[in-house]
């Protein structure tokens, strides 16, 4: 008896370092790393979700953005780092799930090297085109496209990214042949569409919807069943007969493999609460982003689902990282 008593006592005290984690974190400041660079749509929403972690946890919650490789560069750094909740990583479609498909020879494992913690938001795109496609309607664009193969280019904020491969879903269902310019976020393909260097993109409403009312860009259909509030005037897939092309980007928060659950479960808590308050639901609304921030269970599923399609269509379409 003496003895199961003794290992009782050892146990409880082995496990108190383990709970304490949880209570004291974070210890120190936090390195929020963002793939895509100052001003993008994940900087944006990684920005807010940092500074709100900040007044909660009473910490500093720094922002690093280390761009390049389809976001490929800054998930590698989390991947990498330390596996105790002071290194983040705020992750969209592809460093957080798809590039996996894309690249030969990534220095990481989504699946492996990264822990979800929360998927934080989401957005249906918009599908533009320059004044001078000869299109003013989804079907018109398609036909036009089919009609001349290899002739249009559109561009993506990096390979991996929901603009990229919505784009590819598109050509793979309709067999067309476009071809693919990456850039490193909207601001320069915006640039470069504006310019008539390429021909159309699949984009965030907000990245060009005012060229849309300006009349610079042409709006053809968004990627969602349904139409989008910011832009009610334009059809979406789903009632155009097309709901097999829904497709949303998302952002999430991830963590690197092996984070203490105690820490995963207190950051999800707070990111959970933070990004359902009523400013962060009005602000990333009016960036045309719906929050959906929920369990790490969940994000997990929902990334494995984004996965099965996507993987698909890169197989069929031949899609690779430029």
């Amino acid at each position: 008896m003496q003895t199961w008593g003794k290992i009782l006592v050892l146990a409880t005290f082995a496990a108190l370092p383990v709970a304490a984690v949880g209570q004291t974190y974070p210890a120190k400041p936090v390195r929020v790393v963002i793939p895509y660079p100052a001003g993008s749509t994940p900087d944006i929403v990684g920005r807010t979700l940092s500074g709100k972690l900040q007044e909660s946890l009473g910490q500093p919650f720094i922002v690093e953005n280390r761009t390049g490789a389809g976001g490929n560069i800054g998930a590698e750094a989390v991947a990498k780092s330390p596996a105790d909740g002071h290194t983040l990583l705020i992750g969209i479609n592809g460093p957080a799930a798809i590039n996996k498909f894309l690249y030969k020879n990534l220095a990481y494992d989504s699946d492996r090297d990264l822990l979800p913690v929360s998927l934080l938001a989401t957005s249906p795109q918009m599908l533009v085109v320059t004044p001078a496609v000869r299109a003013s309607s989804f079907r018109e664009f398609v036909e036009h496209a089919r009609a001349n193969p290899g002739r249009l280019s559109y561009g993506s904020v990096g390979s991996g990214s929901a603009s990229h491969l919505t784009m590819e879903l598109l050509k793979s269902d309709a067999k067309l042949f476009i071809v693919h310019i990456p850039y490193r976020g909207f601001p320069p393909a915006v640039t470069d569409m504006l310019a008539g260097n390429i021909d159309t993109m699949f984009a965030i409403i907000p990245a060009v919807l005012p060229q849309v009312r300006a009349g610079r860009m042409k709006a053809l259909a968004v990627t969602g069943l349904k139409r989008s509030a910011l832009a009610p005037e334009v059809p979406s897939v789903g009632e155009l007969g097309y709901p097999q092309l829904e497709s949303l980007a998302w952002i999430g928060l991830l963590a690197p493999a092996g984070t203490p659950k105690e820490v995963v479960g207190k950051l999800n808590a707070e990111a959970v609460r933070s990004m359902r308050t009523p400013e962060v639901r009005e602000s990333l609304g009016k960036q045309g982003f719906e929050v959906v921030a929920g369990s790490p269970g969940e994000f997990a599923g929902w990334i494995r689902t984004e996965q099965s399609k996507w993987s698909r269509v890169i197989k069929a379409s031949g899609a690779t990282a430029d």
